[in-house]
């Protein structure tokens, strides 16, 4: 005689950032951006000076998200037992090392005084930790969904089995 055992399957919970978190990223992220372009606005000095340091920023922001995602992409393909596309990893982290490094080391060597110098570098930091923020609460927010999604989808497939179930012992 054959035993059957019943599987039990605890809810899947999928956990989200409250409202209150979203807001505070976002307001982060929009006064970082806010503080680093007046901080450029009113950069003194050369007009190629202030452009540099314009790319500087937008090197580093950009370079941001992609570390961001490919990180989170690398702890996720390590989990499925995927391999890595050969030197993406050298890649995304030399991009991220050159755009610090450059920003950096163009804010150094402009003439400026000690207090906009450093209220150009805090405002830069902080952009790049707001937009580290960011990515993260972003990627979140699409892994909950599509867990959601995984979710609903099971719940559907168990209700129209059970109902062609039903319509099959309602014929027989």
């Amino acid at each position: 005689m054959a035993s059957s055992t019943a599987t039990h399957r605890s809810p899947l919970i999928v956990m989200r950032d409250t409202r209150a978190w979203q807001v505070q990223v976002w307001a982060s992220f929009g006064i970082a951006v806010f503080l680093c372009a007046t901080g450029l606005a009113y950069l003194p000095g050369e007009a190629l000076d202030r452009a540099f340091m314009v790319m500087g920023y937008v090197f580093c922001l950009s370079s941001v998200f992609v570390l961001s995602k490919a990180v989170r992409d690398s702890a996720k393909a390590a989990l499925g037992g995927e391999a890595e596309t050969p030197m993406w990893r050298l890649v995304v982290w030399g991009g991220f090392a050159v755009a610090m490094g450059l920003t950096g080391w163009g804010l150094l060597r402009m003439e400026v005084n000690d207090t906009y110098r450093a209220y150009l570098g805090v405002s830069w930091l902080y952009l790049v930790t707001s937009a580290f923020t960011l990515a993260k609460t972003l990627r979140d927010r699409h892994e909950a969904d599509l867990s959601e999604a995984q979710v609903r989808g099971e719940l559907l497939g168990r209700q129209q089995a059970l109902q062609e179930r039903g319509a099959a012992s309602v014929s027989e």
